[in-house]
């Protein structure tokens, strides 16, 4: 029989990332509406006071993933708490500059490779030794622009794209252990975040954020953005016992994007 059960997530311990605001808040009520024990870490203490008052349940860290030792902390507060970790959700991530190649500064460079990717894999080196005892799921947030490349977005797209052959490599080094590891790719996510995107971009061609707006929901078949829901959704599946042979995978979540180039003819 066919089943798209969730139930198998009653009871697991899950890291949610930047799970405070935008997509990591609705993965992480996805999780707990299966009856999870979710904690989430954030860079924001007020974020963070906001969750737990809408969802006493939660354990939570004020946490930089790109600081270690930061991490460092965050695991072992975890551990003394659960005793376990059964899901990493890597979902920290900024939406970095958008400027030409030449006039992005090397300070906003490193900041985004800092917490994109250098954070994932601060994070996931700590989870896996937790993971393998009991074996479990990694789903990394990569981005359609980590399959395309998108311009005016280098450093994002640099970090989006590792986080695809990390999760290749993981897959490989942590299936024996009955670890699966996959990532997500979603398109342009509606929210406060591509907002900016789209009011930067705006400003620098002298256009109307409207403008650039119709021009980025036309790069994918379906001519709408995404929703944070979507995401979430995918993030389940992959993590359930429906998703259970699926490792290795960049998991389209997206509209089918047909080009993420943003220049205009």
């Amino acid at each position: 029989m066919v089943s798209n059960d969730s139930s198998s997530l009653c009871n697991q311990v899950v890291l949610v990332t930047a799970g405070g605001s935008g997509i990591g808040q609705t993965i992480t009520e996805a999780y707990l509406s299966l009856d999870a024990k979710v904690h989430i870490c954030d860079v924001s203490q007020d974020l963070l006071d906001e969750c737990r008052a809408a969802h006493p349940e939660l354990s939570t860290s004020l946490c930089d993933v790109s600081d270690p030792a930061q991490v460092g902390a965050m695991f072992a507060d975890i551990e003394s708490r659960y005793g376990r970790l059964d899901i990493l959700i890597n979902n920290a991530g900024i939406a970095g500059p958008t400027a030409a190649v030449e006039d992005i500064e090397i300070e906003s460079w490193q900041q985004t490779i800092a917490i994109d990717l250098s954070g994932n894999f601060y994070v996931a080196r700590l989870a896996v030794p937790m993971l393998k005892r009991n074996g479990g799921s990694i789903v990394n947030m990569s981005s359609s622009a980590g399959l395309y490349g998108c311009p005016l977005r280098s450093p994002y797209v640099a970090a989006k794209w590792a986080i695809i052959g990390l999760t290749k490599t993981w897959a490989m080094e942590l299936g024996p252990f009955n670890i699966r590891v996959n990532a997500i790719c979603p398109g342009s996510v509606e929210g406060p975040r591509i907002d900016g995107v789209i009011e930067r971009d705006a400003a620098g061609r002298g256009m109307q954020p409207d403008e650039i707006r119709q021009l980025y929901q036309r790069q994918s078949s379906l001519r709408k953005f995404i929703s944070a829901e979507d995401v979430a959704n995918m993030a389940v599946f992959l993590s359930s016992d429906a998703g259970a042979s699926i490792s290795g995978q960049a998991m389209s979540v997206d509209g089918n994007t047909e080009s993420l180039s943003n220049w205009l003819d």
